[in-house]
């Protein structure tokens, strides 16, 4: 495919409405939505495996009043282009207690609906493995200089053909994108081994049960999959009850060659993937090998936000100026000092296209560099530490400490 001179700059946070071209239910509680992308839009949902959308939607409150509501949800298949120029994008939804988005999708999504998508992001990558062969379908899937182009940053151009040993420990939709990195890693090169830790309650809980079994098929030799149950017995007492630490260490010990890995990927609720992190640096595991994403933070109290809180300006009360560029635009909005709101919020309350998906410090959506001035980044779970040191921040956790703070979203 031809990619657009200015595919750079739209590929940041950009939504189009895309077709529901099926939905396929994968559990009880789980469906996989496969989105529809036509030729003329190909170029803004090309992805790397690993990586995630948001979707947008509106729907009335309890008072009947239209709001937006906005999830992200990670890729759950390698990238695939049609002899027409159109491709997919599928991603699975889970259905989560008292969660209004995931429930809604599970009852009522159905093929044919239009929802808004917005271009893949994040850093949840391998950067050893090349990427994915053509799909089984017949579709080719995006070359690295397409990548390159796309989304210089997850450093796309670091990655390479050669053969690895990765080790990805999931847990219930933590398999969402370990799935897509699966099938690209072990595609890649004759010679790659991958095991997958997979944790779940039971087995009626495992979601692309068939899928797993016929990667595990394809790659008998080079792909172990170890299906950890909590609350069904299993021939092997290490592979029944809570995935904790000393199951951890056992499973490192015996059933996974731990000490020749490449690449750990960890996918999952906060306790989990800190677990495995912690686990892993006290085995000496450096941590630029330990690639981890989080599907919430460990934080219910912080609810996600949609829109800009409003805030009461007071001409008599100091104030921190905030100036933010957005698509080239520049645009500046006084912050009273004591709202305490975050960078995001506040350009929220003035553009509401600035860029954002999960608001809780997560997803990295709301990346930008920050031009002048300091500020407070209170959680970073998104950004790696070549990025902080290079002036990067997350909008959405970061809160001025200084008079003015400048920051460039075009950055």
């Amino acid at each position: 495919m031809t990619v657009p001179a200015d595919a750079a700059a739209r590929r940041r946070a950009s939504f189009h409405e895309l077709s529901v071209k099926a939905v396929r239910r994968l559990t009880e509680d789980a469906i996989e939505v496969t989105f529809a992308v036509p030729a003329e839009l190909a170029g803004y949902y090309d992805y790397l495996p690993g990586q995630y959308v948001a979707l947008r939607v509106h729907r009335p409150d309890a008072n009947g009043v239209d709001r937006e509501v906005r999830r992200s949800y990670s890729i759950c298949a390698v990238p695939v282009q049609f002899q027409d120029g159109s491709s997919e994008i599928r991603v699975a939804i889970k259905r989560d207690i008292g969660g209004e988005f995931s429930t809604w999708a599970n009852a009522e999504l159905a093929a044919g609906a239009v929802m808004e998508v917005m271009s893949p992001m994040g850093a949840f990558i391998s950067k050893h493995g090349g990427p994915a062969q053509a799909d089984s379908d017949g579709g080719a899937a995006q070359s690295p200089d397409v990548a390159n182009v796309l989304n210089s940053m997850n450093h796309p151009e670091t990655m390479n053909r050669e053969a690895g040993t990765f080790v990805a420990i999931a847990a219930g939709s933590g398999i969402t994108p370990v799935m897509a990195l699966a099938k690209s890693l072990l595609a890649a090169n004759s010679e790659t081994r991958l095991d997958l830790v997979y944790a779940n309650k039971a087995t009626m809980d495992v979601m692309f049960l068939e899928e797993l079994a016929d990667l595990k098929d394809r790659y008998p030799q080079r792909f172990a999959l170890h299906h950890v149950l909590s609350r069904e017995q299993r021939i092997a007492p290490l592979m029944s009850g809570r995935l904790d630490a000393d199951k951890l260490e056992a499973l490192l010990g015996t059933a996974i060659h731990a000490d020749d890995v490449d690449e750990w990927f960890l996918c999952g609720p906060f306790e989990l993937v800190q677990l495995c992190r912690d686990v892993l640096e006290a085995r000496g595991v450096p941590r630029d090998q330990v690639r981890f994403e989080l599907f919430t933070t460990g934080r219910p109290d912080r609810p996600e936000g949609q829109a800009g809180r409003p805030v009461v300006m007071d001409e008599s009360e100091e104030t921190y100026k905030i100036t933010f560029t957005l698509d080239g635009l520049k645009a500046d909005i006084l912050s009273p000092t004591h709202a305490r709101e975050s960078i995001l919020n506040a350009a929220l309350r003035v553009r509401p296209d600035v860029p954002f998906a999960c608001a809780g410090g997560v997803c990295g959506t709301c990346r930008a560099k920050l031009v002048s001035g300091h500020v407070e980044m209170e959680e970073n779970y998104a950004l790696e530490p070549d990025e902080v040191e290079a002036g990067y921040v997350l909008t959405c956790q970061s809160r001025p400490t200084t008079a003015e703070v400048t920051v460039d979203y075009d950055g």
